[in-house]
C-alpha cells in the first residue's frame, strides 16, 4: 500500500567539509513540524547549530579520511560513475552499510543528500527517493549527472538568478531557497554592528572573510591592501595561511574564528570573501560592496560560484588577491563604483527554510500517494 504516515522518517546526510551543510540541514529540521522524525547522517557532531528534539545525529566514519584499516587497491580504477569510492576501506564500508542498514529498517520517505553523489546512488539503489543539494561547478561528469537525474527533487540554497546555463534540463525539479542557513533576523545596522564589536564608528572598514572548508586566503596581499589603505582598518575573520614574508601594519587585524560573522559583515564598508554558500548569503543579506575571490574546491564550485554572481551584478569577481596596490585600490573602486545593493536585496529570501520544508513534505507526500485508480475503459459499464 502507497501510504505515508506522518512518523514516517526523512534521512540526512550531511557532509562535515565547512559548516554550510551542516547549517543548511539545522534551518531545514527546525522548520519541518515536530511529528517527522528526522536522522542525520555525519562524521561529526560538532558543527551543528542547535536541532529539534525530532532530530538525532548518528555519526558515520568519514567517507574520505583514512583511518589505517585501510587496504589500498589503487591499481583497480575508478568507474566515471563514481568520485571518491577507493577500494579496501573499511570505514567507508561502515558507513554506507549504516545507512543501508537505515533504509531496511526505518522505510524513509525521503534522502537527503548534501551532499555525496555516491550517497543520492546509493539511496536510489536501495529504492528510496532522494533530494540532491544542487551545487554549482563543473558537474556535467557522470557520477554527478547520475545523481541529478536519479533524484526526486534538487534543493538549490541560493536564488535562481544564480543557476547555471546547464542546468535547464534539470529547472522543473528545482526548488531554490536563497539565503538557506543563515538567520531569518535582521542584521543590524553599521553603527551598531560597529558598537557591538569596538569599532571606530566613522572608520572605514574592510573585513575579509575565509569559509571553514580549506585553508584559507594568505596574509601577505591582505598587508599590501592595509598600506594601500592606511585610512582604513582592515580585519580578517576565518581560516588564514600564514606567510613569513608577510609585512602589516597597525591598521590590519586577524580575529581568527568568530560567532558573530554576519555582525562583522554588517560592519564593514566593504567585504571581501570566498564564494562558501553561508558567506555570499550573509553577504548579499547585509547589501555591502563586495569582492569575491574564489577558493580551491573540487569541481571548480567556487570559481563557477564567483562567475554566476559577477553575472547577477551583485560583485565583482577577482581570479585572486590583488597583488599590488595600485591592483588593491582598482579592486576596490570598481567594487565600490559597481556596488548595487537593490540587485543584492533581490537574490535573498525572507524565511527560505519554512518553504523548504513545505516543498519536502509535499514532494513526499506527492511520492508517496496512493496511486489514481486505472481509467474505466469507453462503453464499458461501471
Amino acid at each position: 500500500m502507497r501510504d505515508i504516515p506522518p512518523q514516517r522518517p526523512f534521512g540526512y546526510f550531511v557532509h562535515h567539509q565547512g559548516r554550510g551543510h551542516a547549517e543548511r540541514c539545522a534551518a531545514i529540521v527546525n522548520a519541518l513540524p515536530p511529528t517527522r522524525p528526522v536522522t542525520i547522517f555525519c562524521a561529526r557532531d560538532d558543527i551543528f547549530p542547535s536541532l529539534p528534539d525530532h532530530a538525532r545525529i548518528l555519526r558515520i566514519p568519514s567517507l574520505f579520511e583514512r583511518t589505517g584499516g585501510e587496504c589500498d587497491m589503487d591499481a583497480v580504477p575508478t568507474p566515471d560513475t563514481l568520485h571518491c569510492a577507493p577500494l579496501g576501506w573499511p570505514g567507508i564500508r561502515q558507513a554506507m552499510g549504516t545507512i543501508a542498514g537505515w533504509f531496511a529498517d526505518q522505510d524513509p520517505a525521503l534522502m537527503i543528500c548534501d551532499v555525496s553523489a555516491e550517497i543520492a546512488q546509493l539511496s536510489r539503489i536501495c529504492s528510496v527517493p532522494h533530494v540532491k543539494i544542487l551545487q554549482h561547478g563543473q558537474r556535467d561528469d557522470p557520477g554527478h549527472q547520475a545523481a541529478y537525474q536519479g533524484a526526486a527533487g534538487l534543493l538549490a540554497p541560493f536564488h535562481a538568478a544564480l543557476d547555471q546555463p546547464d542546468w535547464q534540463g534539470l529547472a522543473g525539479r528545482i526548488h531554490h531557497a536563497p539565503g538557506l542557513g543563515i538567520a531569518c533576523t535582521p542584521l543590524p545596522d553599521r553603527a551598531a554592528a560597529r558598537a557591538a564589536l569596538g569599532l571606530h564608528p566613522d572608520r572605514p572598514v574592510a573585513l575579509l572573510v575565509s569559509g571553514a572548508g580549506g585553508n584559507g586566503f594568505a596574509q601577505a596581499p591582505l598587508g599590501v591592501a592595509a598600506r594601500a589603505f592606511p585610512d582604513w582598518h582592515w580585519l580578517t575573520i576565518g581560516a588564514m595561511q600564514p606567510d613569513w614574508h608577510a609585512t602589516q601594519g597597525g591598521n590590519l587585524t586577524h580575529k581568527g574564528w568568530v560567532d558573530d560573522p554576519a555582525t562583522h559583515v554588517a560592519a564593514a564598508e566593504l567585504v571581501i570573501s570566498s564564494t562558501g554558500n553561508t558567506t555570499c548569503a550573509q553577504v548579499l543579506a547585509a547589501g555591502r560592496p563586495w569582492i569575491v575571490v574564489p577558493e580551491w574546491r573540487y569541481f571548480d564550485e567556487q570559481h563557477h560560484k564567483a562567475q554566476a554572481l559577477a553575472r547577477a551584478g551583485v560583485a565583482l569577481h577577482l581570479p585572486h588577491l590583488p597583488s599590488s596596490a595600485q591592483a588593491w585600490r582598482a579592486a576596490v573602486v570598481a567594487a565600490i563604483d559597481g556596488h548595487d545593493p537593490a540587485a543584492q536585496a533581490r537574490l535573498i529570501a525572507p524565511d527560505p527554510a519554512q518553504g523548504t520544508a513545505r516543498w519536502l513534505e509535499d514532494l513526499a507526500h506527492r511520492l508517496w500517494a496512493p496511486a489514481p485508480a486505472p481509467p474505466i475503459p469507453t462503453g464499458v459499464p461501471a
